[in-house]
């Protein structure tokens, strides 16, 4: 057998895989609608997206791959079917700080797949009142960054929001200097957001140190801007190739492993995946011990506090806001009872959301 032939073979043979890729995929997407009429018969009018279902269906998919493929790509791949899937029973709204590129749009893609009806908003202020309104089933929202911390502005939204955290998104964020410019001899400005800017100022002083810095409400309206008046701009890919503007350095952000974390919001609840976070919001006197007995609950259960933020509550009577996460979901017995427990030394304690963990 010559090297064609054998070529030929294996063509053909990926062929065959094909052809039975495709037809479970129309037979899942069979079975997804058929799980849709059914939920119509029992009374359910909204959206079918379930967060838990697919975070289990996601792990599975991981703890399976034995390669070549990695687990983020196998993820991915079945991200995207699922996707698929539920765009055919009904499409997602899905409402983000906009335009169309930003990274919140980066992540609302990584979280529900490219098949959603996007909703780009002006402010994250917007996105909350989208998501209430019902002009939206969900929206995503940038919560706090690996290098940058906190993103104050959306913790403070949350303070006089009804909405809950029905999911998480982790997402790598890798900064690209763009602009239609040819050389970096020639950029005068620099238009981003703050963070990004924050977040890139090491190479910024070391290779544009002359040049403005001017911040703007997102990174896509700073490549458009930028774009339009010969300047550059700090952008994500997704951007780049929306606005088609050319990425003239890439990956100039100071921490190699910059992530930011994005919480979705909505009005869903979902029940427990198996593997959960919960976000509390409690208001607590400023008194001596307050944060003690915050705390000692948490311990005495052995339950693990990923972050802890405070905030001034602007409620009076109330001097201080704690946002915490801990492991576990609202419904299991240990994270049941020490919300309990923290309710009887608090203010108040507000349940923020209980929703799976960023699975890739």
């Amino acid at each position: 057998m010559t090297e064609k032939d054998s070529l030929a073979e294996i063509r053909q043979r990926i062929d065959e895989i094909d052809k039975s890729i495709q037809e479970l995929v129309s037979e899942r997407a069979s079975c997804a609608a058929h799980v849709a009429e059914v939920k119509q018969q029992q009374g359910e009018t909204g959206h079918f997206y379930r967060p838990e279902r697919e975070a289990q269906v996601l792990r599975a998919v991981m703890e399976r791959n034995t390669g070549p493929l990695t687990d983020e790509a196998i993820a991915g791949i079945f991200r995207e079917i699922m996707a698929a899937c539920l765009a055919h029973e009904k499409p997602l709204k899905v409402a983000f700080l906009g335009p169309e590129g930003t990274y919140t749009h980066c992540a609302a893609v990584k979280h529900f797949g490219r098949l959603i009806e996007t909703h780009p908003v002006d402010s994250i202020e917007e996105v909350f009142r989208v998501v209430e309104a019902d002009g939206a089933n969900f929206g995503v929202v940038p919560v706090e960054n690996s290098s940058a911390g906190v993103i104050n502005h959306t913790l403070d939204l949350f303070m006089k929001s009804s909405l809950t955290i029905s999911g998480e998104v982790a997402l790598r964020i890798r900064h690209n200097l763009l602009s239609n410019l040819d050389s970096l001899d020639k950029i005068d400005r620099i238009y981003s957001h703050q963070q990004s800017l924050s977040q890139c100022s090491q190479w910024l002083d070391k290779n544009l140190p002359h040049a403005e810095r001017i911040a703007m409400n997102s990174n896509s309206q700073a490549v458009l801007y930028a774009k339009q008046h010969n300047a550059a701009s700090i952008g994500g890919t997704m951007a780049a190739e929306l606005y088609d503007v050319p990425v003239l350095a890439a990956d100039i952000e100071d921490e190699p492993d910059n992530t930011t974390r994005f919480a979705v919001i909505g009005q869903h609840l979902p029940p427990p995946s198996g593997d959960d976070r919960t976000s509390l919001l409690v208001f607590v006197h400023n008194k001596p011990g307050s944060l003690f007995d915050l705390l000692k609950p948490l311990a005495d259960r052995g339950i693990s506090m990923s972050n802890i933020e405070s905030r001034p509550s602007r409620r009076g009577v109330w001097d201080y806001v704690f946002f915490i996460d801990v492991d576990g979901h609202r419904d299991d017995e240990l994270v049941r009872d020490a919300i309990t427990e923290i309710e009887k030394s608090s203010a108040m304690v507000t349940i923020l959301g209980s929703y799976p963990k960023a699975v890739i």
